[in-house]
């Protein structure tokens, strides 16, 4: 899988966290703001001084941006997890993640959005319960099949955070509320929760064993873009900074859109951090 943020997109999320016109970009960069407008938009491909000019305006690592921008990084393939399953939902493209533990006959499912065909069928052919629907935030890429999948499983528990819970709907009756530092029992572990606002006011992320599901707080050298009320862009990278990254460097990170990485790969190379 490509890297789910260009250059350009980078690029223009740290400039609007940042307040940073396009015109104020390009000055503060010595870059041309023809150039600079460009980099946004995609139609054009840095050298390494803009790329550094830019980071250093931006609050970015220079190095790891550049590495973006030449195209001279992408995460390591990784073996799969056999108790991960991966879709890329449809029609509009996020990932949503099967986790089931098959000695324990128990399941959860990260980010139920778009078609929910393959959900359903794979759980009806599964000797596995279905527990969960983890939700990582509201966003409706992220959650229009939860209709379906709870119609075909009433009994799984939606879970999601407080402050994201009204854009369920009807969708949100009986959720199991979640805050930060909770703990979600699941078979002879658990599955735990971290608030990290600033994509929405009540992103959060799961953590099981060695894996962390990010939803569109952490991209693989990137982050999302800001559609809080209450919190922003600072927010989004001060939780990412304190919760995410302090896990251990080989927790693997499975995002919202884009491949997976782990924490090592982040801190090397994601440019926010």
């Amino acid at each position: 899988m490509e890297l789910e943020d260009t250059f350009g997109d980078i690029v223009r999320k740290a400039a609007s966290g940042l307040k940073l016109s396009v015109e104020a970009l390009a000055s503060a960069s010595n870059v041309d703001v023809a150039r600079a407008a460009d980099f946004i938009a995609d139609r054009a491909q840095p050298s390494e001084d803009e790329a550094r000019q830019l980071a250093r305006t931006l609050h970015l690592d220079p190095g790891k941006l550049a590495d973006i921008g030449l195209r001279r990084w992408q995460p390591a393939p990784m073996r799969p997890d056999d108790r991960f399953g991966h879709q890329i939902n449809t029609p509009h493209p996020s990932n949503g993640y099967f986790l089931i533990l098959k000695e324990q006959r128990l399941a959860a499912f990260v980010d139920p959005g778009g078609n929910s065909t393959n959900i359903v069928s794979t759980f009806q052919r599964s000797p596995a319960r279905l527990a969960y629907f983890l939700v990582t935030h509201k966003h409706h890429d992220h959650i229009d099949a939860l209709p379906d999948v709870r119609a075909a499983f009433p009994d799984a528990r939606v879970a999601v955070h407080r402050a994201d819970l009204s854009a369920l709907g009807d969708q949100g009756r009986g959720a199991l509320v979640v805050a930060d530092g909770d703990s979600i029992p699941f078979g002879d572990g658990q599955i735990r929760v971290v608030h990290t606002p600033g994509h929405t006011d009540g992103s959060v992320c799961f953590i099981y064993q060695s894996s962390i599901f990010t939803g569109d707080t952490l991209f693989a050298g990137s982050v999302g873009g800001i559609f809080g009320d209450r919190f922003g862009y600072e927010d989004l990278l001060g939780s990412a900074s304190s919760k995410v990254f302090s896990l251990p460097d080989d927790t693997v990170v499975l995002p919202g859109h884009g491949p997976p990485s782990t924490i090592a790969e982040e801190r090397a190379h994601n440019p926010f951090f």
